[in-house]
């Protein structure tokens, strides 16, 4: 199949990205694939598609963004998927992190809490072929019972404490990534759950969007 004229336009650029993620010191070699095979322009605003590819974040509407691409591969990286896993993501966003999961675990289950975000998500993951994904429209902070617990859960806003139905999900051996503190700077924690007891261990600090939801912010008070 002969690639459409647009993907050739910005092929270059994803390669690029990833040296820069290589340069950047990522070295997990299916995090690297998965963002090869992932165009992220997809995943912009039309009047943003210019800067699909820096390492940069992006607005992507409804006062959301784009995480910068070193940030989602970290996260990734951080997680050390073996490609067997059942994933939970709470905050899709734009979708881009949802198929850069879904080239590396066999299920992916997401959630999003803004209708009009879910719209434009679903609608840019169907377009990138990518089928082992599983969409919801609501609150983050309670999880998905019904399809826990999960190998690894991700959650892509910052948290004022770590949301209890998000830690009651985790799958022995399994671990959760999650930004806990204030609105406007957090710490990157990662807990794992080892013989039923769970351990935790703070990464680095970062600065998300807040999370919205019955265990995070308000939605009043989220700025």
């Amino acid at each position: 199949m002969v690639a459409r004229p647009v993907e050739q336009e910005f092929r270059g650029a994803r390669l690029r990205l990833v040296e820069t993620l290589r340069e950047r010191g990522i070295r997990d070699l299916a995090v690297l694939r998965a963002f090869e095979q992932t165009p992220r322009h997809q995943f912009v605003p039309t009047g943003l598609r210019h800067r699909a590819y820096e390492d940069s974040a992006l607005p992507i509407g409804n006062g959301q963004t784009i995480s910068q691409p070193s940030i989602h591969a970290r996260y990734l990286e951080l997680l050390a998927l073996n490609g067997r896993e059942r994933v939970l993501e709470v905050g899709t966003g734009s979708g881009y992190q949802t198929v850069l999961l879904g080239h590396l675990v066999e299920q992916v289950f997401t959630i999003e809490r803004i209708a009009a975000l879910y719209q434009q998500a679903r609608e840019a993951i169907q377009r990138s072929g990518v089928a082992n994904v599983s969409m919801l429209l609501g609150d983050g902070t309670l999880g998905w019972r019904e399809y826990a617990p999960y190998d690894a859960i991700l959650v892509s806003a910052g948290a004022p404490s770590v949301p209890e139905p998000l830690l009651a999900q985790i799958a022995e051996g399994g671990r959760m990534l999650v930004p806990v503190g204030a609105k406007d700077e957090q710490r990157l924690v990662i807990y794992r759950r080892v013989n039923g007891q769970l351990d935790h261990k703070e990464v680095a600090p970062v600065r998300f969007v807040p999370l919205v939801g019955h265990h995070g912010w308000d939605k009043d008070e989220r700025r």
